[in-house]
């Protein structure tokens, strides 16, 4: 069973939604922000990747200039 976001749910019912029909919408809000959660985790890793990729790239191209 996955989460529902409350605000959601109350925002569907007072625009007149049905019950249920409100709950299925939230949760399905509520399982892509869990998404959107791991894709972010997930890309602020490969930031450090690259950061540290280039700061070896740079490293190496400032020891050919002065060795």
């Amino acid at each position: 069973m996955s989460t529902m976001i409350t605000e959601v749910y109350e925002a569907f019912i007072s625009a007149g939604a049905d019950d249920e029909k409100a709950k299925v919408a939230a949760q399905a809000l509520a399982d892509y922000e869990s998404r959107f959660n791991r894709i972010d985790s997930d890309l602020r890793i490969l930031k450090w990747m690259v950061g540290a990729i280039l700061a070896g790239v740079v490293s190496l191209i400032i020891k050919s200039f002065f060795t």
